[in-house]
């Protein structure tokens, strides 16, 4: 089955932070979320606004352009497995 746009974009994140060594508590503070917000947005529980995603995409060091294709590639890679 097809993950929704929330849980690829959670799970994309979620790896990119780990890839960066940071943990949910470093990588919220960093953003300025809570921790359990962090969470729910990596679970795919919680649908973030423009500006979340804008805040997640410079905290990983990218724009939110390419955050989005890297959220791309990976749902590709999903389906094809």
């Amino acid at each position: 089955m097809k993950p929704s746009l929330q849980q690829s974009f959670g799970q994309c994140v979620r790896a990119l932070r780990q890839a960066h060594g940071m943990t949910q508590v470093e990588f919220s503070e960093k953003c300025g979320f809570y921790q359990t917000y962090l969470s729910r947005i990596e679970n795919g529980q919680a649908n973030p606004t423009l500006n979340a995603m804008e805040v997640i995409a410079v905290g990983l060091g990218l724009t939110v352009f390419e955050l989005f294709e890297r959220v791309r590639e990976q749902a590709q890679v999903q389906l094809t497995s």
